[in-house]
């Protein structure tokens, strides 16, 4: 795959992060709980896990905001397909992979490796924009 095969992977990836914990708030608060607007009060209905997982993909979006950024910017200039760019995408792929079921399960070692090999890479591709 290439590198922007690796980023639209990551992108669809996070996309999916909802799916756990709004399958759990069905379960919580029934079907037309879910989707009625959101009340503090229903959110604290919900499991630990799944209000969790809720920050783990609003984290998941905020740092892929960034690195997506960045990548589109690394092939704009023509440096897209420099092997560290490949290697970059593969590996921010596979930290937000553990990331975001380390967050939902309360798992705060692996989730701050995961964090930060994910920001790694994305200091990786910024190196590479501006050396």
């Amino acid at each position: 795959m290439s590198a922007l095969e690796w980023l639209a992977a990551s992108a669809l990836m996070t996309a999916l992060f909802w799916v756990p914990y709004i399958l759990e708030r069905m379960v919580a608060l029934g079907i037309m709980g879910a989707l009625s607007p959101v009340d503090p009060e229903d959110e604290l209905k919900q499991a630990l896990w799944a209000r969790r997982a809720k920050r783990g993909h609003y984290n998941g979006v905020e740092n892929l905001v960034v690195f997506a950024t960045l990548v589109l910017v690394a092939f704009a200039m023509g440096k897209g397909d420099e092997p560290g760019i490949l290697v970059a995408t593969q590996v921010y792929f596979w930290a937000r992979l553990v990331h975001f079921p380390s967050v939902a399960f309360g798992l705060p070692g692996i989730r701050t490796v995961a964090f930060l090999v994910g920001f790694g890479a994305q200091i990786a591709v910024a190196l590479r924009i501006f050396t």
